[in-house]
């Protein structure tokens, strides 16, 4: 099963990243980022990224954190939001993608300095206070690649269809993988910033599991810790209707699967 990749599906997506890094390195030049990078990938979230960010403690596990703000061709003040919150911020003038933002914020914070990445949305749902307990695992040596798992802690979202698809996705690819995983598309994950440099990633959009299907399949070490999934603070869900989300999000879980088995 072969997946689209961002190139087909957005032509405009090489011309824009080039530009929103060429800003960037302009904007701070010599920049040197703390060795935790938080990366958020932003697309009209001008009402909770605030919160998240001022969520964000500037230390966890005796290591300074920065936050990077990757705006995905917002139309609001998200990238403001984000200045004003001291986050260091990369802006796509045109929207591309979640995927294809969040590989630029893992780019960005590779070049710049970070030992490891922490993934967190602008929404609010995933709590940033848990971000030293997925972190732990990381500079304790015990895994490479941690997930924030809602299964393992609970979820205050009362979408009972979606979350019974996050147990069947876990399941899935507990079944083609054999990882002991419980939630595959939690926003808050952490890893080792080598992992997104290794890992082949071309999702678009439903980009989570193909960076874990990924990292399994390489070797990576993949642990999990429980945390609280919260509602949505502001703003509206990007990632469609339940039923076009599962079936897009499946055929991104087995498309990796083949590619990465062979």
């Amino acid at each position: 099963m072969k997946t689209p990749s961002a190139k087909v599906l957005r032509p405009h997506v090489p011309q824009v990243r080039a530009e929103a890094v060429r800003t960037f390195e302009e904007r701070y030049p010599d920049l040197e980022l703390a060795p935790v990078v938080a990366v958020i990938a932003a697309l009209d979230e001008e009402g909770g990224l605030g919160e998240v960010l001022d969520g964000i403690a500037p230390e966890a596990c005796g290591l300074r954190v920065d936050a990077l703000v990757v705006d995905d061709g917002s139309s609001d003040r998200t990238s403001e939001v984000a200045h004003e919150h001291g986050a260091y911020v990369a802006r796509l003038e045109r929207n591309c993608g979640h995927g294809i933002a969040l590989r630029l914020g893992y780019q960005l914070a590779r070049e710049h300095g970070a030992r490891y990445v922490v993934t967190l949305d602008g929404d609010g749902q995933w709590d940033p206070a848990y971000v030293p307990l997925v972190l732990e695992p990381l500079v304790d040596d015990e895994a490479d690649f941690v997930l924030g798992s809602r299964v393992l802690g609970r979820s205050e979202d009362d979408d009972r269809f979606r979350y019974a698809g996050v147990h069947f996705f876990a399941w899935l690819i507990r079944r083609l993988t054999g990882a002991q995983v419980t939630d595959t598309s939690t926003g808050l994950r952490a890893m080792r910033a080598e992992v997104t440099a290794t890992v082949r990633q071309e999702q678009v959009q439903y980009q989570t599991s193909e960076l874990l299907i990924g990292a399994i399949c390489q070797g990576y070490r993949v642990a999990e810790r429980p945390i609280v999934h919260h509602k949505r603070t502001a703003g509206e869900s990007k990632k469609g209707r339940n039923l076009f989300y599962g079936f897009r999000y499946a055929r991104v879980v087995l498309g990796t699967w083949w590619r990465e088995r062979r």
